[in-house]
């Protein structure tokens, strides 16, 4: 069966029945890599994305869920700054540029999760405190420990968009 959704901000249409997770859509229909295959549990977050705007687990949201919505994956985050303080769209999103400019990723797999919840985080608190990035980054899983180099990604992050 067909399904069209809405992801970076162009309609899909994919292969799926209503029940197949959000993440084998964006990885295998649509071949989007940011979202990750962790846990399959949405206990690690690295298959997080944006569903209008708050951050999701897409590996246990089916894909029913999203028909009607926006879903934007780590690839479409540009697109969301664009137009923010005269940029493009081919300029990173702060916290994209943030997490180079603090040299954030180690082996990279969490990031897209911690990316996306970041990108949440300032959408709803511009100015959060060090406690509350701590708190809001404590569901995704870093086995690397970046950790401090999170929060100081994000807090340059939303220096940025002030």
């Amino acid at each position: 069966m067909a399904i069209t959704i809405n992801v970076n901000g162009l309609r899909h249409s994919a292969k799926a029945t209503a029940d197949t997770p959000l993440l084998y859509v964006l990885r295998d229909e649509l071949k989007l890599r940011g979202p990750k295959f962790g846990c399959g549990l949405a206990q690690c977050g690295a298959c997080a994305v944006l569903l209008d705007g708050q951050e999701i687990r897409s590996c246990v949201t089916p894909v029913a869920a999203v028909m009607g919505r926006r879903v934007t994956t780590l690839e479409g985050l540009p697109a969301l700054n664009a137009g923010r303080k005269g940029t493009s769209a081919a300029a990173l999103h702060p916290v994209q540029q943030a997490w180079i400019d603090e040299q954030v990723p180690q082996c990279g797999y969490c990031q897209n999760g911690m990316i996306i919840q970041a990108v949440a985080l300032l959408d709803h608190t511009p100015h959060p405190s060090d406690a509350l990035i701590k708190t809001a980054m404590n569901a995704h899983l870093c086995r690397c420990g970046t950790h401090n180099a999170i929060v100081r990604a994000i807090k340059r992050a939303a220096k940025a968009t002030a």
